[in-house]
């Protein structure tokens, strides 16, 4: 797949790092812009730890990304990327068949908060290809099937409203 987008930042411009993990994403961007992420955020301390090795010249916050408060962490400065890898395992085909939690599941809707109080020139999200299935639960915990993609469409409407040009595809590694 030839996917070619411009993602020219300005220097002054912030990369974030939402659900930071241990820095590949971070290490990713820091080669496609040649520049360290600004910002990394999540809630697990042996993540940040990892990452801060990895990263030393990146802000780290050790804190669930609700508990951020985005016009604080970026001193109100100008942000180009706002990276986001929500948990996945509550849409993945790998997931198994315990109940999902509805506090997992709603964890992309962060997006909008970055979009609400810092509007991000570019806003991307990755997750499994079942994410777009993204829908409500039923009573018994699981996926209620009338609803598939419901709140995924949902979700990409409320951007669009933010304004953003929203557009998904699925990916394969193997490409």
């Amino acid at each position: 797949m030839n996917m070619c987008l411009n993602l020219n930042l300005l220097p002054h411009e912030l990369i974030v790092d939402n659900f930071a993990g241990g820095g590949g994403t971070s290490t990713g961007l820091e080669k496609a812009f040649g520049r360290p992420v600004d910002i990394a955020i999540n809630h697990d301390p042996k993540a940040i730890a990892m990452h801060r090795a990895n990263h030393p010249n990146t802000r780290h916050f050790c804190e669930d990304v609700w508990d951020v408060d985005p016009v604080k962490v970026t001193n109100n400065q100008p942000v180009g990327l706002v990276w986001l890898s929500p948990d996945c395992k509550h849409f993945s085909k790998a997931k198994g068949g315990k109940p999902v939690e509805k506090k997992i599941r709603g964890l992309a809707w962060i997006a909008l908060r970055w979009a609400d109080f810092t509007r991000p020139r570019i806003i991307m999200l990755e997750n499994v290809e079942e994410f777009k299935t993204w829908g409500r639960l039923g009573k018994d915990g699981f996926p209620s099937k009338k609803h598939k993609g419901e709140t995924f469409r949902c979700f990409v409407n409320a951007l669009r409203h933010q304004g953003y040009k929203v557009e998904w595809r699925v990916m394969s590694a193997r490409d």
